[in-house]
């Protein structure tokens, strides 16, 4: 049933990695629609038949989870959360304003413009987060984001294949608050309410990312079919607000 429901909505599709993040997409009449954005069921996900994959990143990551920063960023923390919005600078990119810490991160960048390197701790995974949906959604950074983003894991091959599907954010975007749904040192669960607009009403969504500690960064994990989980949301209650 649940490969049957895979293949008839296009929102069950990875593809969202490079063009989706989230969008946040096209907002007509306050109903969210789009291409290549995963929504989230109250079903677990279970691509194919012969496969196990779980809602949640495994317990057991794929790889190294410890390991100093990949760039020497200190103050590692293997637990707790994040319960009062973290000072940060707001750079834009694009129309879309993003977190920069010295000491949370990102700490690094290449010549492509993606920015890396994020403190090993709750903070650094929420910066993490909420750089990611930045990135991901603007066509100029998005490919070689994924390229170093997407953690080593079984479905890694599959989600880069289907890179490119999407055209990108349509309207624009405002981060206005998270929640730290699981924080264990190895893995991360970030909940980002998002503001979209594209000219209709505008709408919140919540972007949830499964993030997993991977040579000496965060990454999304690819451990699971679907790491980044979307769905329109009433209201920001129960966020702690967070934005420029």
């Amino acid at each position: 049933m649940a490969d049957e429901e895979n293949e008839q909505s296009p929102y069950t599709r990875p593809g969202f990695i490079a063009a989706a993040v989230v969008v946040v997409g096209l907002v007509v009449a306050g109903i969210i629609v789009g291409v290549n954005i995963v929504t989230r069921d109250d079903a677990e996900p279970a691509p194919t038949s012969t496969s196990t994959p779980s809602a949640a990143p495994s317990t057991e990551p794929t790889a190294d989870a410890g390991g100093e920063s990949v760039c020497g960023l200190a103050g590692e923390t293997l637990e707790g959360t994040v319960t009062a919005a973290p000072e940060a600078e707001w750079p834009y990119q694009g129309t879309t304003a993003y977190p920069v810490s010295s000491t949370f991160g990102p700490a690094d960048s290449d010549a492509s413009g993606v920015r890396t390197c994020f403190q090993h701790s709750p903070e650094g995974a929420l910066f993490m987060a909420a750089n990611a949906i930045v990135q991901g959604s603007d066509p100029s950074t998005a490919t070689a984001w994924a390229q170093y983003a997407l953690s080593e894991g079984q479905y890694r091959d599959t989600l880069m294949a289907e890179l490119g599907e999407g055209s990108g954010a349509q309207g624009r975007m405002t981060i206005e608050g998270f929640r730290i749904l699981k924080y264990d040192g190895n893995t991360a669960r970030i909940d980002l309410a998002v503001g979209t607009s594209s000219g209709a009403e505008p709408v919140t969504v919540s972007g949830v990312y499964e993030l997993i500690w991977q040579d000496g960064d965060w990454k999304i994990s690819t451990d699971v079919a679907q790491p980044l989980n979307i769905a329109a949301i009433p209201n920001t209650n129960g966020y702690t607000p967070w934005g420029e």
